[in-house]
């Protein structure tokens, strides 16, 4: 009867999300937050492909890893363009914190498809980790500067 209740537990534990997206994690940019919604989902598919062993993980990998990987550089851009466009004074150093994280996951990418030491477990929680800061830090931080510009009628016209 103990492995009945531990076969039910894996099952149960296998629809739960890796990352869990809650309004705590807003920005206050609507484009910006779907986008970080895309992301956490995107992550949430990697982390499940991890749960299904090492054969699922690689074929879990090798279809969608390229697609998170696209998105996060889309993501990025369309972040930078924001910024350029109220001359975000803080954008150089947030550049610079995208082409580190892309120039790492790129460089993790290449060692799993190039059969070298690679950890799907270990990928995907470095994916959540970095979003997760990225957003409560830097995001958060161009969230702010967005806000205070519309609270002193500078932005008017902002995409959201």
């Amino acid at each position: 009867m103990p492995f009945l209740e531990i076969v039910v537990y894996f099952v149960f534990m296998d629809d739960i999300p890796f990352i869990v997206w809650d309004d705590r994690f807003s920005v206050g940019i609507k484009v910006i937050d779907d986008q970080h919604k895309e992301l956490t989902r995107l992550t949430n598919e990697l982390y499940h492909g991890c749960l299904g062993g090492d054969g699922m993980a690689k074929e879990y990998f090798m279809n969608i890893i390229r697609a998170t990987v696209d998105y996060t550089k889309y993501h990025f851009s369309a972040e930078e363009v924001m910024m350029a466009k109220v001359q975000y004074p803080e954008m150089g150093e947030h550049k610079k914190a995208h082409e580190s994280f892309i120039k790492k996951i790129l460089s993790d990418v290449q060692d799993f498809q190039e059969g070298r030491k690679f950890v799907p477990n270990n990928f995907v929680r470095y994916l959540r980790d970095w979003i997760l800061s990225h957003i409560a830090v830097m995001d958060k931080r161009f969230g702010s500067y967005i806000a205070d510009l519309k609270k002193v009628g500078q932005l008017v016209n902002f995409i959201e």
